[in-house]
């Protein structure tokens, strides 16, 4: 029988070859082919969780400024996300790739995150009346402020730890299918653009405390009632879609077959201290077994989300501020430039879930980098109509005296529908392409999407340090950081059309 290559390997480095139990540990049960129904009912836990982000982007920036935090410094609370991200994500998905859980691999960790954004959202909603039960009052918010930090670290650190083991779960379950890949992250996709539809019609709705009239109390106004009240229905999303998820998924216990602790690859049983050191080995370690097609798909994500980041940030402040003239607690303007921004924001979730069901068609017959590059562009294109509009709503006499002109209103909310045909291909383009081309180094799928994860949260720790201080620098607006951002795509979708190929040629290197 000939010996395998990665036992050839072993040999020619000192070591013996890897037992049959120890390969069977190392790689998930081979399954047969899992329906589509069924992808699609595990691709719909994205719902609940992006029925979280959206009311977070949407409403939690404006929310930090009523607080009291200046526009300035807004940003640096959301540097808690990437940091969180730039660890929690590949640890988890390091520890599902090896959890021997009954259960299976990845559930465990999807139910564990989906419990932690409930008591997060509490925590948030719930920030201002702990402040003031902590001794704020109307005009100083401190105690309010540090719990709203408090619980929006473990939110970000929440979704680092669901989404992770999710995209790696669908993995899981396509296997070596590449085409069949590409549709069960296009489902995630369609989910994610259901999951934004709702959060963002909930955060645009602004009579929720009517609904919920327990939530309107002596600390928190109609604004803070209105949030805390849509977080409750966040948490009935989250807990419906995670069961259905959870419930579709049928995971097979790792090594279930031989024995159920993870082994190190001499065979030795591995211990809690172990498994850290070869996490940190692996991930920093396979850096340099990475192929040129793979770098060059990290490249162009890292500038996608230099471009997207400035956007999700402030895009509900830049219709209150910009386009309404208004300022947070000073009016009515700046309130209803955000619910019209979440509208926006939802028209745009209407156009990504869109663009999800075509997703497969278009990649087939023009190649996932060129659809990728494109979508790009059409980002930078965006913000330059956003930049070009800010200007033209500058000059305009309206400023300071009422509401925007009808045609400016539908020009913004234009921009934010067609944002969303490249946010559906920056939600699931890149996650295939590296799927397909990193598994044959020896990552676990789980492992890889972290890998991917490092290279969306370094941008976004750059801008959360950035953005605010920037615009300060250059008048207190939102429009240097959209100049950055349509810079940034411009240049990934040229990266990505020119140096992608449709197919790559290259055969992979194997991790020794």
């Amino acid at each position: 029988m000939p010996i395998p290559e990665a036992d050839r390997q072993r040999v020619a480095r000192g070591k013996r070859p890897a037992s049959s139990s120890t390969r069977a540990a190392a790689r998930p049960v081979v399954r047969a082919r899992v329906p589509l129904r069924q992808l699609f009912r595990v691709a719909s836990v994205a719902c609940g969780i992006q029925f979280g982000w959206a009311l977070q982007l949407s409403l939690l920036t404006p929310y930090v400024q009523e607080l009291g935090i200046p526009h300035q410094w807004a940003s640096i609370i959301w540097l808690c996300g990437p940091l969180s991200g730039l660890l929690v994500q590949p640890l988890v998905g390091h520890m599902s790739d090896r959890c021997t859980s009954k259960f299976g691999r990845r559930r465990p960790f999807i139910v564990a995150g989906a419990v932690l954004i409930i008591v997060a959202v509490l925590i948030i909603g719930h920030s201002a009346d702990i402040g003031w039960m902590l001794g704020d009052n109307e005009s100083s918010r401190p105690s309010a402020i540090l719990v709203y930090v408090f619980g929006f670290w473990i939110l970000d650190v929440a979704n680092n730890t669901t989404q992770g083991p999710c995209r790696a779960l669908l993995a899981d379950l396509t296997g070596k299918d590449h085409r069949r890949t590409r549709v069960a992250n296009a489902y995630f996709s369609l989910f994610m653009a259901i999951g934004n539809v709702l959060g963002y019609a909930t955060g645009a709705y602004g009579g929720w405390f009517k609904v919920f009239p327990f939530t309107l109390t002596a600390a928190c106004d109609v604004n803070c009632a209105n949030l805390k009240s849509a977080f409750f229905i966040d948490i009935i999303f989250i807990a419906i879609t995670t069961y259905l998820s959870v419930l579709a998924a049928k995971e097979v216990p790792l090594g279930s077959g031989d024995r159920s602790t993870p082994l190190h690859e001499d065979g030795l049983e591995q211990s809690g201290g172990h498994a850290e050191e070869a996490f940190l080995w692996e991930l920093f370690g396979t850096f340099r077994y990475f192929s040129g097609p793979v770098w060059i798909i990290l490249s162009v994500t890292a500038l996608n989300w230099i471009g997207w980041f400035p956007f999700l940030l402030f895009d509900t402040d830049w219709m209150g501020r910009e386009i309404y003239g208004g300022q947070p607690n000073e009016g009515e303007n700046y309130n209803a430039g955000v619910r019209m921004g979440a509208f926006g924001l939802m028209l745009n979730s209407v156009v990504l879930g869109i663009t999800s069901v075509l997703m497969e068609k278009l990649c087939s017959k023009w190649g996932s980098g060129f659809i990728w590059g494109v979508s790009n562009i059409v980002m930078a294109l965006c913000f330059l109509s956003m930049l070009i509009l800010s200007y033209v709503a500058n000059h305009m006499d309206y400023i300071g005296h009422g509401l925007p002109p009808v045609g400016i209103v539908i020009s913004a909310l234009v921009i934010f529908s067609i944002l969303g045909a490249p946010l559906a291909i920056t939600y699931s383009v890149p996650y295939a392409l590296v799927s397909s081309r990193i598994e044959s180094l020896g990552l676990g799928q789980g492992l890889s999407m972290g890998v991917l994860n490092l290279a969306i949260v370094i941008p976004q720790v750059v801008v959360s340090l950035g953005s605010g201080p920037w615009d300060q620098l250059f008048g207190g607006g939102n429009s240097p950081a959209f100049a950055v951002a349509g810079v940034a795509a411009l240049t990934g979708g040229l990266v990505a059309i020119l140096a992608i190929p449709r197919t790559s040629s290259q055969k992979p290197r194997v991790l020794p």
